[in-house]
């Protein structure tokens, strides 16, 4: 399994690679050999100090003691870099968000719940399909690499797992300028999944029926269509001509 995630990020011995929660180090131990240097974040203060006692005498590793949610990924890179983690389920959705601000990894490969994963890569009608797939997708491609079964853990959880890549797009859905609002309507809709978007419109921007018609038509949108069946794109078209 460990070798299915470093294989994912198909490093070429370049890379500063970012390690989230590398725990005792059994993938670090692998990552290091194909990276150029590796950069892993760890929470906890007695596994952190034993990873730097461990590398002490190679330069390749920085271990920073410190919750991944409270740093900046870039900053901590120093430039370009790739993602790698064994993200605990528990906030697996913050992680994949703060990824996803700019500057991006060039790419992340994630353990994950499976559930997560499919999420991310679920196409418009599918009932996996929500605000995290349309966020994800509107920025970057997923990609569900693996599936890994409650028997490669000791011990197993009670939850299939499974490793994800996502690639930030060449030319994103939304610009730099759109993603914070555009995340935010996108969380505000999938709210309201199955009504229908002239009723979505009228409830998340507070307007009449002939206005969210009009921002619908714009879009190329029939207002009896219903968020869950929308691709990133449309829905981007309906953020646009409704701030518009």
């Amino acid at each position: 399994m460990l070798g299915g995630i470093a294989d994912a990020l198909e490093l070429t011995g370049s890379e500063t690679v970012v390690e989230i929660g590398p725990g005792r180090g059994a993938l670090t131990e692998l990552l290091v050999p194909r990276a150029g240097r590796v950069v892993a974040v760890e929470l906890d203060r007695m596994l952190a100090a034993k990873l730097r006692e461990r590398y002490a005498s190679d330069t390749r590793v920085t271990v920073v003691e410190a919750d991944v949610l409270e740093v900046k990924l870039a900053e901590l890179a120093g430039g370009d870099f790739v993602l790698v983690g064994n993200v605990p389920y528990y906030i697996t959705t913050p992680i994949l968000f703060q990824a996803l601000e700019r500057p991006r990894p060039l790419r992340a490969v994630y353990l994950v719940q499976r559930e997560v994963a499919v999420r991310v890569v679920s196409p418009p009608g599918g009932k996996e399909y929500g605000a995290l797939s349309v966020n994800v997708q509107a920025v970057a491609r997923g990609e569900l690499v693996m599936h890994v079964p409650p028997a490669a853990f000791v011990p197993p959880p009670k939850v299939d797992s499974a490793v994800l890549r996502i690639v930030p797009l060449a030319k994103p859905i939304v610009s730099e300028a759109e993603e914070v609002g555009f995340r935010a309507f996108v969380q505000q809709i999938f709210a309201l999944r199955r009504k229908q978007m002239r009723r979505v419109l009228r409830t998340v921007a507070e307007i009449d029926p002939a206005r969210a018609d009009a921002i619908l038509g714009a879009a190329g949108v029939e207002p009896d269509a219903r968020p869950e069946t929308l691709e990133p794109a449309t829905l981007a078209r309906v953020y646009r001509a409704m701030r518009g």
